[in-house]
């Protein structure tokens, strides 16, 4: 593709953001960047030392000690926090809900602004989350913003613990949907919102194969544009 790019793919949660980013990483073999997991690792570690979401000082604390670590052989990423690979710890709802909250808390966005754009310093990267195409790569090369309704996320998130053998209940995950994107749109600090420039795909009724394919489609035409 020629110049490597700064991807951003931002999108409410269960929109797909997270598979897509991955198929997209590997198709053009760029490193992925998942935010999401900087800010559940956190939020997990917050947790275990009931540390307050207030206590800005100690939250920034946690973030100091992150370490991104590429997953040899892998487009996926591992997360140490204090020399504790919490990769594999952070994926539940609950996590997933402190984790909107720690996102909101200035200190801990200040503090992983710069471990975000040191990882896509030298470009080559497709960086998921929630605010990569407004506030962490606001110079992007591409933006893309990805919907779904509700009801197709909730479904999207119950299989997806089902197939990873963490019970879940479909009501409740489509009421904490319903909850994480409030929380999520209405915050003061890095709302989430498309970027004007963002492309923004509704897969809904898609695939991520099909997700996938549209936003190759749209690189290749830029890259084209470029040259």
């Amino acid at each position: 593709m020629g110049k490597r790019l700064i991807i951003a793919i931002d999108g409410p949660a269960g929109s797909g953001k997270s598979t897509v980013s991955r198929i997209l990483a590997e198709k053009i073999s760029y490193m992925y960047l998942d935010t999401g997991l900087l800010y559940r690792a956190v939020a997990y570690k917050a947790m275990q030392g009931k540390i307050s979401l207030n206590d800005d000082d100690a939250l920034r604390k946690l973030c100091e000690g992150i370490v991104i670590r590429p997953e040899t052989g892998s487009i996926n990423m591992r997360v140490l926090i204090d020399g504790e690979d919490v990769s594999d710890k952070v994926r539940t709802e609950e996590i997933g809900m402190l984790a909107s909250s720690v996102s909101a808390n200035p200190a801990v966005r200040d503090a992983l602004l710069f471990t975000q754009r040191s990882a896509g310093m030298d470009g080559g990267i497709v960086a998921e989350g929630r605010d990569m195409g407004t506030v962490v790569f606001p110079g992007a090369d591409v933006k893309f913003f990805l919907v779904a309704d509700v009801d197709e996320r909730a479904k999207r998130r119950y299989l997806q613990l089902k197939n990873n053998g963490v019970p879940a209940d479909p009501v409740e995950i489509r009421k904490g949907l319903v909850a994480r994107d409030s929380q999520d749109m209405q915050r003061e600090i890095a709302p989430l919102k498309p970027a004007d420039d963002s492309v923004v795909i509704d897969s809904t009724e898609i695939d991520a194969g099909q997700v996938v394919d549209r936003m190759i489609n749209i690189l290749e035409k830029r890259t084209k544009a470029d040259n």
